[in-house]
């Protein structure tokens, strides 16, 4: 059963002078500046003087400089672009005892992904993402979102070698990610996003990855805002399945398909708040403000503007940076001037009334 948690209102901006509020924010990576890029090149050459300490400091750099973009455009909720990562899973697997690494693998074409094993029980450690959290909110003016790979990905691309099936090893998975979702909320966390996108590829295991959850937000105090991410799939495999995920949100990959999918989340009537990607992050061609706008409608259809949060379909990451950051700027523009439009009645919401209590 969706958490439904009275959390959201803490990430109205200040200043605000509508009396709606549709919370902007975004997936989660975003392009990396070319410099970072290079810095990582001249770590990894051992004939250069470029050492850790000084590859730590470009991190940081970047960090600042994505998170001062991101408040830059307006959003509400900022994360650091993922600086720090390189892949979701590979990011993760390295942190945590259990996983072992042994090359990588031919996944599509020319690309290769250092695909971890499971050779062990898994084990938590130290904390994942408490030191790129803490960094983050210090340089930020907005609350920071801290994107996590859920356990469910974690385990299905991953080669289990130790388990006796993938479900017991995404379980055990899901109570590490709840020991470092409690160190995050310990730090001052009061955002965190579940990423499941092997959900997408495999949604007739929407049952694990809903046990998983259970597990996650177990003992997780309700001003914790607590998201899921899935990537482009057929959600009708999943709905309304996903009503009863202990969760506060579910951000779906709706833009790139034309808004297909949307009478899904109708009937029954759709139970968490709705993030809906309004910007397509396959092109590169910026969706004008108008555009956008005509997608916000779109989630009214499932929510009321109380309930629905603004993002992007899914990372930006392979985005040019100049066409994210144009995206960004658009999208916060358009949110902000469909709540004035909502504030003068000139938006009809045709989203079921919320339920009395």
């Amino acid at each position: 059963m969706s958490r439904n948690a009275e959390n959201r209102e803490q990430f109205r901006p200040n200043g605000l002078e509508t009396d709606h509020f549709l919370l902007t924010t975004v997936v989660g990576s975003y392009p990396k500046p070319k410099w970072l890029n290079r810095s990582k090149e001249l770590a990894a050459d051992e004939e250069s003087k470029f050492d850790d300490d000084d590859l730590e400091e470009a991190y940081d750099d970047a960090a600042r400089v994505i998170t001062h973009e991101h408040e830059n455009a307006g959003l509400d909720t900022v994360v650091d672009g993922e600086m720090r990562r390189e892949e979701m899973v590979e990011y993760f697997a390295h942190r945590i005892p259990g996983y072992e690494f042994n090359g990588p693998v031919k996944v599509w074409g020319h690309n290769y992904f250092d695909k971890p094993s499971v050779a062990s029980e898994v084990e938590y450690d130290e904390p994942w993402l408490v030191d790129e959290f803490e960094f983050t909110s210090n340089v930020a003016e907005k609350p920071v979102k801290v994107p996590i790979t859920g356990p469910y990905t974690l385990a299905r691309w991953s080669f289990n070698e130790a388990y006796d099936t993938e479900a017991d090893l995404a379980y055990d998975l899901a109570d590490l990610v709840n020991q470092e979702v409690e160190k995050l909320v310990e730090a001052g966390a009061k955002y965190v996003q579940i990423d499941e996108p092997a959900l997408a590829t495999t949604p007739d295991d929407h049952a694990i990855v809903g046990e998983c959850l259970e597990r996650i937000v177990d003992g997780i105090p309700e001003d914790v805002r607590i998201g899921l991410h899935v990537c482009y799939g057929d959600y009708s495999r999943i709905y309304p399945e996903i009503n009863e995920f202990p969760i506060d949100e579910f951000d779906v990959e709706l833009c790139n398909g034309g808004y297909e999918q949307i009478d899904v989340f109708t009937d029954p009537e759709f139970e968490p708040d709705l993030a809906l990607g309004v910007v397509d992050v396959h092109t590169a061609e910026v969706e004008s403000v108008e555009e956008i706008k005509e997608n916000i409608l779109e989630g009214l259809k499932v929510v009321p503007p109380e309930r629905l949060t603004v993002s992007p379909d899914c990372g930006v990451k392979l985005l040019p940076r100049e066409v994210a950051r144009r995206k960004m700027e658009n999208m916060v523009e358009a949110a902000r001037e469909v709540e004035a439009e909502l504030d003068a009645g000139e938006i009809d919401v045709t989203a079921p009334t919320p339920k009395a209590d």
